[in-house]
């Protein structure tokens, strides 16, 4: 991300690998999830046309303090993912878990109390606020809905939450369409911050700003997850972006996650082809700097029919009989490095059976 902020990864790196490692501090869970969207044939009679496999079961965990991002091609699924696990839409199956507690299960009454940990800033800053509404009622909103505050501690508080953001008090009594698309994306943080959530799901945060907008957006959700020890999942497919602000990433392909390591080990020593294959189409701003560029040949199958074995294989130029026969689990090939792929075996040194 050229003009990308200088800052490092906060602290929250190193902790939240030892915590996810040790079965400590682990906010979110997520075991097997799928969603799956029935397609209709005909208009008075519909009938079931096949499924759209958006997700087709991927697990991972997120701890505090922690960000994980979600990466890959537009259509592999990501964003479903997120919207899935805050139940904007109801997953198809699968197991959702928040601070110990499942929630897939939830009614949208039972649901409720956890909606306050769980919060979203969408991709568009325009389309995802109301435009008859002023910022004051935009972020005050959440606040009004679980009766946090009212009278002149709520107005406090909302002129808090626009502060923190890095907004002037006189945003307050403004509409959304006077505002840049940077300045809109913060009125949308403040929103997701007001009941001090536990977990943000980042749907492309800053994919529709200008670079320069970007930096900043970028360095505001870092300083505040360090001021509230929030968790992110953030799901982008700059690569840039994902590899300065995330902890550790997984890599999507048409609904499966093929990859997921620390951010260092996965940018390093990327063990999927496809993973290399998306590192390879990043940009490098050193124009002295050698690499190789990979060219997938085809399209992305269609999320209907997806292939068998590997869902890769068909664009993959490694791909051998059993590649298109078995489909590959995740399996660890380092410590914290997971890979679905036939031709990665395990790290011998870990335990047998790891991954």
């Amino acid at each position: 991300m050229t003009g990308s902020p200088s800052r490092s990864v906060p602290a929250p790196a190193a902790i939240a690998q030892e915590a996810i490692g040790g079965g400590q501090a682990r906010l979110l869970s997520v075991k097997g999830l799928v969603k799956h969207f029935p397609l209709r044939r005909g208009l008075a009679l519909p009938r079931s046309g096949g499924r759209v496999r958006a997700v087709d079961g991927i697990s991972f965990e997120i701890a505090r303090g922690e960000t994980l991002g979600l990466v890959g091609e537009s259509g592999c699924g990501k964003t479903t993912a997120g919207k899935a696990i805050v139940k904007l839409i109801e997953p198809t199956a699968g197991e959702i878990w928040v601070d110990g507690q499942r929630i897939d299960r939830l009614s949208g009454a039972a649901m409720r109390p956890w909606r306050r940990k769980l919060q979203i800033v969408f991709q568009d800053p325009y389309s995802s606020l109301n435009p008859r509404l002023k910022v004051r009622d935009i972020v005050a909103e959440p606040l009004v809905n679980y009766r946090v505050a009212r009278g002149t501690a709520l107005a406090a508080e909302v002129k808090d939450l626009v502060r923190r953001v890095g907004l002037r008090e006189d945003a307050l009594d403004r509409y959304p369409h006077e505002f840049s698309g940077g300045q809109r994306q913060r009125i949308g943080i403040a929103r997701a911050l007001a009941l001090r959530p536990s977990l943000i799901v980042l749907d492309e945060p800053v994919s529709a700003l200008d670079v320069s907008v970007q930096a900043q957006v970028i360095n505001l959700l870092e300083d505040l997850q360090q001021e509230f020890g929030l968790s992110y999942l953030f799901v982008a497919h700059d690569l840039a972006v994902v590899e300065h602000i995330s902890h550790r990433v997984a890599v999507m392909y048409l609904g499966k996650i093929v990859e997921l390591a620390d951010k260092d080990a996965l940018f390093s020593r990327p063990q999927h082809p496809y993973t290399e294959a998306l590192l390879s189409a990043a940009p490098v701003p050193d124009p002295d700097a050698a690499g190789r560029r990979i060219i997938l040949k085809g399209d992305v199958p269609s999320p209907v029919s997806p292939p068998p074995g590997c869902r890769f294989h068909t664009r993959c130029p490694y791909a051998v009989a059993r590649c298109r026969q078995q489909e590959p689990v995740m399996r660890e090939v380092a410590p914290g490095h997971q890979v679905a792929c036939h031709l990665r075996p395990p790290d011998p040194a870990l335990p047998s059976g790891a991954g």
